[in-house]
């Protein structure tokens, strides 16, 4: 490499730029710590603590906790005044209230990637042949579920059912659910359990998500719902179903063109398809308004786009490849005649309302 005079302000910056991905990495790290070792659900009962009392409530070593009371107080996300800790209560809310708050975050944080899968990331970029969602690992699995799953709890029932024309009077007289790409089964189990005169069928390709959705069925006492390891293009033509539901998971298929001629084939003449799917316009420049844009096309190379081209005649859509006008095209290329864009003020998702 040729060398050249550097501006050592130009440099300096850079090099600042660079350090502070590196410094995300490792506070990403002790976020995922302080969520594993129940230290963020601690501080919030607590309120203002010491590293002694905050040590001796959770049973853990107190040189260790600290170490990372100081490194979150350094990340800006705790307060430390005169050796006394303590987490706000917004830093509650994104941080250690999983089941009453929308903007729980903590789940996202998962302690890096394995070895085993990062060698498969890389043998992906020499071959073009991403990783399936199987293969993944469990963590990809348990990390979604509590990444998304605050959403589904908290605006599911009260705000994106009733703003579809028809489906919550359907659900409560008795209907027919096929969630696809069901993941885990959060937002499955909760359409069971608030509409027990319907019943839910999941499809997912991933064994360790179908057996985490099982679970939580069972853990939730719900007859009503029914788990299947099988891609969407497994769903039977002629089904009927009612509703059905594509979360978060359509840009992640290799095939999400073949998965919607599916669905078009077992949804009810009358039924109604909602895609919910990540805010994006197609255009870069306009995304780059997004200060979380880097954060989306990592999560792709990582994850999204790594299941998206799993197969060798895959799409490669990506996070972000799952726009607007490509959500349209694809419906209306697999049979549907009915589309409908809704913002339900979901920071990172849009949804989209499609019928035959």
């Amino acid at each position: 490499m040729a060398s050249t005079e550097l501006d050592p302000k130009a440099l300096n910056k850079y090099a600042f730029n660079v350090w502070s991905y590196k410094q995300g990495e490792v506070v990403s790290l002790l976020i995922h710590l302080g969520d594993e070792l129940g230290l963020f659900a601690a501080l919030a009962e607590a309120g203002p603590t010491s590293s002694n009392e905050l040590a001796s409530s959770t049973d853990l070593n107190e040189r260790f906790v600290r170490e990372w009371l100081m490194g979150m107080a350094a990340a800006r996300l705790i307060t430390l005044d005169d050796d006394v800790f303590e987490l706000p209560p917004e830093g509650a809310a994104v941080l250690a209230d999983e089941e009453n708050s929308i903007q729980f975050s903590a789940g996202a944080f998962r302690g890096g990637i394995d070895s085993s899968v990062l060698d498969l990331i890389k043998d992906s970029f020499r071959t073009g042949l991403g990783m399936t969602y199987q293969q993944q690992g469990p963590k990809a699995a348990a990390g979604l579920a509590r990444m998304t799953g605050p959403f589904s709890r908290m605006a599911l029932i009260p705000t994106i059912l009733p703003g579809l024309d028809g489906v919550l009077d359907k659900l409560q007289v008795g209907a027919t659910v096929l969630d696809i790409g069901c993941g885990s089964g959060v937002t499955s189990c909760i359409i069971a359990e608030n509409f027990p005169n319907s019943r839910v069928v999941g499809y997912d390709p991933s064994e360790i998500a179908v057996t985490n959705a099982r679970s939580l069925a069972a853990e939730t006492g719900l007859t009503n719902t029914e788990f299947i390891a099988a891609s969407a293009t497994s769903v039977p033509a002629g089904s009927g179903f009612d509703f059905v539901l594509t979360f978060d998971c359509l840009h992640d298929m290799a095939r999400p063109d073949l998965s919607l001629s599916a669905i078009r084939s077992a949804i009810a003449d009358d039924g109604t398809l909602l895609v919910k799917d990540i805010r994006s316009t197609g255009d870069f420049e306009k995304d780059r308004k997004n200060p979380l844009l880097a954060m989306f096309y990592g999560f792709s190379v990582t994850s999204c786009l790594q299941s998206a081209m799993s197969e060798t005649d895959g799409l490669g859509l990506g996070t972000l490849g799952l726009h607007s006008r490509k959500a349209k095209e694809l419906v209306e290329a697999a049979g549907f005649t009915s589309f409908h864009q809704h913002d339900f003020e979901d920071s990172a998702n849009l949804y989209y309302e499609v019928r035959p």
